[in-house]
């Protein structure tokens, strides 16, 4: 059985509904994750330059470069989705991310092949962005339409909650290897064991999703010819909205949780090993927060929790980093567990309040465009972004500008838009 009705869906199949949405998720996060915190030895092994700078920035190009993908990720995954189904596009996903996965972690190095190291570093980076482009809107749509009245805002979170597990997965990964290996085991072969194990994820995801329940399809009558042209026709002005919403979702994210481990290395003179800990503490902390803060917009409403996260973080962002720019890891901890209960009041509220912006018919293709170009533009670029402004200012806190930036933009968006959390989907 494929297809089920809102009636036949019982308390057990909520559970592994929930399951599916946060599986995928994680191994998607994961591998960004373990990317972004190995930065500096990819950067080394991959994209070796003279300057270090260049080299750590090359590598966060091909970081970015899978990030630019995610818009045609969210071409083809929003097609199948709302052409095929829900569920065909969550087992199509999952599969696509774990195969490049382990390529990387296998993949020779600059001194081994030469530049095609880089360039099949990129294209696997591309392939990932490709499938990351479906992945997330895909659940959130998913756990959105199956979850049961005055509800939508905490099932939906759970798409988000996998995608910060699996960056704390990645994060905590990465700590116990920076712990047991000493730097030349970690530089020499340790780094490619997170990647590696990355493929157990990737099947589990698939043998939960090949079980789950989706809704049954709209009739023939009632389907889009082409749900990404019907999107852009109709939905264009909702879609402009979402990547509002998402802009400091995506530099926020990125900066505070994937690019500090580097910025702690590297300008506040943290041990790597530390930094690792002190992140994965704080990204802890924003996995508990988020259900709890989705279940209180079910209550209250999406747009308190927006104009909360967002406004926190334009008001508190600067002095929270500069707390951050201190050797004590207690004053490190602080400041970016500060950042992290306001990430976490915008993201529980951000995922409902995305699907409920689109009718069904379009739903996955409207808001996996209108949010991949967002994180494509503003999420892969930040902790490249953050590099030059800092190489450029010679101010290890002109990163707290940027985040500011990001929270002004969307923090004019949510002020603008209509509460949806009592909406009726169709």
């Amino acid at each position: 059985m494929t297809a089920t009705t809102m009636a036949e869906i019982t308390p057990e199949t909520r559970r592994r509904t929930i399951l599916a949405g946060v599986v995928g998720n994680v191994l998607e996060w994961y591998d960004f994750a373990v990317y972004g915190y190995f930065a500096p030895i990819l950067a080394d092994i991959f994209f070796p330059s003279e300057d270090p700078v260049a080299s750590l920035a090359a590598a966060f190009g091909a970081f970015a470069a899978g990030f630019l993908m995610r818009p045609f990720g969210g071409l083809v995954f929003g097609y199948i989705g709302d052409k095929v189904g829900r569920k065909r596009a969550l087992v199509l996903s999952v599969v696509l991310m774990a195969i490049p996965t382990c390529v990387i972690g296998l993949l020779p190095g600059h001194a081994t092949i030469g530049a095609a190291a880089a360039i099949v570093m990129v294209l696997m980076r591309m392939l990932q962005g490709l499938s990351v482009g479906g992945e997330y809107t895909s659940s959130v749509v998913f756990l959105t339409e199956h979850a049961p009245k005055g509800r939508r805002g905490y099932f939906s979170s759970w798409a988000l909650f996998g995608t910060v597990g699996g960056i704390l997965l990645g994060s905590a990964v990465s700590a116990v290897m920076s712990n047991l290996l000493d730097a030349e085991a970690l530089h020499t072969w340790g780094w490619r064991l997170p990647f590696v194990m990355g493929i157990a994820v990737g099947l589990v995801g698939l043998l939960v999703r090949r079980g789950i329940h989706d809704l049954p399809a709209p009739a023939d009558e009632e389907k889009p010819k082409n749900p990404v042209v019907e999107a852009f026709t109709h939905q264009w002005r909702s879609m402009l909205r979402v990547i509002g919403f998402n802009v400091v979702n995506a530099v926020g994210f990125y900066m505070i949780f994937v690019y500090m481990v580097t910025w702690l290395v590297e300008q506040v003179k943290e041990p790597r090993s530390d930094a690792l800990d002190l992140n994965t503490a704080a990204m802890v902390v924003l996995c508990l927060l988020i259900p709890a803060a989705a279940a209180l917009s079910d209550r209250v409403g999406r747009k308190p929790l927006l104009l909360f996260g967002a406004g926190g973080l334009l008001v508190l962002g600067w002095p929270l980093i500069w707390l951050m720019h201190h050797p004590d890891p207690t004053m490190i901890l602080l400041g970016q567990a500060g950042l992290a209960v306001f990430v976490a009041c915008y993201f529980g509220a951000l995922p409902a309040a995305m699907a409920e912006a689109f009718p069904r018919r379009v739903r996955v293709s409207a808001l996996s465009v209108g949010y991949n170009v967002c994180l494509a533009v503003f999420g892969g670029t930040t902790p490249m972004v953050s590099t030059w402004l800092i190489e450029r200012s010679h101010d290890d806190l002109a990163i707290a500008w940027y985040l500011m930036l990001a929270a002004a933009v969307s923090l004019t968006v949510v002020l603008r838009m209509k509460e949806t959390a009592n909406k009726v989907l169709d």
